[in-house]
């Protein structure tokens, strides 16, 4: 990874100061995934602030921020249209309920099944959506209802106070760190624009264009116990409960994984069960004080790692900072200029994107080059969830694939003239059909024959069907067949066909996917 990334321990002044700086690059995000919900700028920024609180106290991962994202609200905006705000609140109180239960349930732990490939290009689809959405500030309303890009001294001035922003917070760690260089970057360009009165766009600036009103400001009041107003019935269910399914799994999966990444980068553990539960409680609490929901952004988190900040407490200043702006320092905070964060953001970009993976690239098998590739493409033409759920099943298949190859035979007879069969390889559904080509009973020199799993597994129902058939091919070659080192989850499932087994167990296996021990 490109080597942006602050080892520093936590400190209550590193995750205070990451926490302010966090807070800053969250309001345009906040505002602008609100605008693609279709819903008002203070309801992204109410989730903004909720889900961070609570997810900062309450959740699994110490140091990770978050908020309203862009994953969820594209999924929204079409619940918002068809059937209003108050059904989009009940969503996201049926939601959490869900993420709550696959917290109690333990199925957190499940995301350590996610490959390699499968998480780098994950988080190089999301280096590109997080670059992709940047370019957007690089665009100005054309006076007929769109946008163009920038041209002449607008896209100058934009261009340079970018890279100003880019090179402070590169150099200025290799000065000092008692001040996170994000933060130093921010108040740096937002003073020179306003020393050398430049124009250049603001925070307000973006806040008027994406919703057209040119009263439009972040200030606002304390978010307010609302009861969604929807009818309690079935129908409504029917309505919300597809919703809150996609958008669980979708919160979950981009909250785990981001959990993952940051778990790799400072060299800790964080517990995904735990956060599945926080994250749950944050959007069970949006639900009722008219919030949009949200959860984890790796975006703001890689902001948060690079600047410092490693406790809860960090997390906890960004969402009080962010509801300070909103009560009391609105004007202060649209008064930044758009092209500082736009800054941050890139270096995130930088920080986010897996370099090393192109050096990866002939090195490694090819089937894992085309599945991180490949989650990168679909995570930033469609969906997250739907690209890492895509990269699981391709990495499912070529596993399946490769050790369906690696079964094969080791026979002799021994000393009572039996002819024995060792196994060796696993036996599943991809392998059946190489398993039952390695037998001929009709041309076996011995009328009892053994088939021996001391090295080898059987993993399913596939497998115990490929058995029983070996077994009634033997019998009407007139041969007895005896397997012996069977699993007793093996030997349960041949019930059926006992009176063929001769079981001698020397060990007895037991499988397991995942542990709960450390979920």
């Amino acid at each position: 990874m490109f080597n942006l990334l602050s080892k520093a321990p936590s400190s209550a002044k590193n995750d205070i100061l990451s926490g302010l700086t966090v807070a800053l690059a969250l309001v345009p995000e906040a505002v602008a995934f609100a605008f693609v919900a279709n819903v008002e700028p203070l309801v992204g920024l109410y989730a903004a602030f909720i889900v961070g609180l609570i997810t900062a106290i309450f959740g699994g991962r110490p140091g990770m921020i978050s908020g309203a994202t862009g994953a969820l609200a594209v999924v929204m905006v079409s619940l918002v249209l068809d059937h209003g705000v108050e059904y989009l609140f009940a969503t996201v109180l049926l939601m959490g309920i869900l993420q709550v239960l696959a917290g109690i349930f333990k199925l957190g732990k499940f995301i350590r099944m996610v490959p390699h490939p499968v998480m780098l290009g994950f988080v190089n689809g999301l280096a590109i959506v997080i670059f992709l959405a940047q370019l957007g500030q690089f665009k100005v309303p054309d006076g007929m209802g769109g946008q163009q890009w920038m041209e002449g001294q607008a896209l100058y001035i934009m261009l340079g106070l970018v890279a100003l922003t880019m090179a402070i917070i590169h150099f200025l760690p290799k000065l000092t760190t008692a001040v996170p260089s994000s933060l130093a970057a921010i108040v740096t360009v937002t003073a020179i624009v306003i020393g050398f009165d430049l124009e250049a766009r603001t925070v307000l600036d973006f806040l008027k264009g994406m919703t057209g009103n040119e009263q439009a400001t972040i200030a606002g009041g304390l978010p307010e116990f609302h009861i969604p107003m929807v009818p309690f019935n079935l129908e409504t269910l029917k309505i919300i409960f597809p919703y809150a399914l996609v958008l669980a799994a979708i919160g979950l999966i981009e909250s785990l994984l981001t959990l993952t990444l940051i778990d790799e980068i400072t060299e800790t553990r964080g517990h995904s069960n735990k956060e599945c539960i926080g994250q749950g409680a944050a959007n069970i609490t949006c639900g009722f004080f008219g919030a949009m929901g949200g959860c984890a952004m790796i975006g703001q988190s890689m902001i948060n790692i690079n600047s410092g900040g490693r406790g809860r407490l960090s997390g906890i200043s960004a969402a009080l900072f962010l509801l300070c702006f909103i009560l009391f320092a609105s004007p202060l905070i649209e008064i930044i200029p758009i092209a500082a964060l736009t800054g941050v953001m890139f270096m995130v970009v930088l920080g986010t994107f897996e370099w090393a993976s192109f050096r990866l690239l002939g090195r490694i098998p090819l089937p894992d080059a085309i599945i991180g590739i490949s989650v990168a493409v679909i995570t930033v033409f469609t969906d997250l969830a739907i690209a890492v759920i895509t990269g699981i099943i391709m990495s499912a298949l070529v596993f399946a694939w490769q050790h369906a190859k690696h079964i094969y035979l080791k026979s002799y007879k021994n000393e009572q003239g039996s002819i024995v069969h060792e196994l060796n390889g696993p036996l599943f559904f991809s392998s059946v059909r190489n398993f039952n080509d390695l037998f001929d009973p009709k041309n076996d020199d011995a009328d009892d024959v053994i088939l021996d799993f001391k090295n080898s597994r059987v993993y399913d129902h596939s497998a115990i069907e490929a058995i029983d058939s070996l077994a009634d091919r033997y019998i009407k070659a007139g041969k007895t067949l005896h397997l012996r080192h069977l699993s007793e989850e093996c030997k349960q499932l041949l019930n059926n066909a006992a009176d063929l087994i001769e079981v001698n167990v020397m060990e007895d296996p037991h499988y397991h996917i995942a542990d709960d021990k450390l979920a």
